[in-house]
């Protein structure tokens, strides 16, 4: 394969860096809506929404991440994402992403009814889990695993 059709890519968090590798294309969430970036994209930096990642690899396999949130720069060959937090779907578990999520809905409904509790932060919280949830259910989807 060529390599003007490929592009370096890496994730990272403040704990580690999730993914470094070549890949074909990356398809993510940023403020402005989804977004898929190829080989020899324009340069974009872009600030990222929590949800989901589905990156194309160099070998033809898919690669699924969830994302609390973060920041794309996009160069000529190279991506760079520098996430708040990122998991990769199949590390993640979906029974605990649900309890999760739950629990932040359950924290939305008590803000709703008057009691002090900070709004922002719970839903950043319902977000996240969603992104988690979503992520893996669509990793399962794809290595059809029920």
């Amino acid at each position: 394969m060529s390599e003007n059709k490929i592009i370096k890519f890496e994730i990272v968090t403040p704990e580690r860096v999730v993914l470094k590798e070549e890949i074909l294309q990356i398809t993510l969430p940023t403020r402005a809506g989804e977004i898929t970036v190829l080989p020899n994209h324009i340069p974009l930096v872009s600030s990222l929404q929590p949800g989901v990642i589905h990156i194309k690899k160099k070998n033809g396999e898919d690669e699924i991440i969830s994302i609390s949130g973060g920041f794309l720069e996009v160069l000529k060959d190279k991506v760079v994402i520098l996430a708040d937090a990122a998991e990769r779907a199949e590390e993640i578990d979906l029974a605990r992403a649900e309890e999760g999520r739950l629990r932040a809905e359950e924290l939305k409904k008590q803000a709703r009814s008057g009691e002090q509790v900070n709004f922002a932060e719970i839903n950043a919280s319902l977000e996240r889990e969603l992104a988690r949830t979503k992520a893996v259910k669509r990793w399962r989807k794809l290595k059809n695993i029920q």
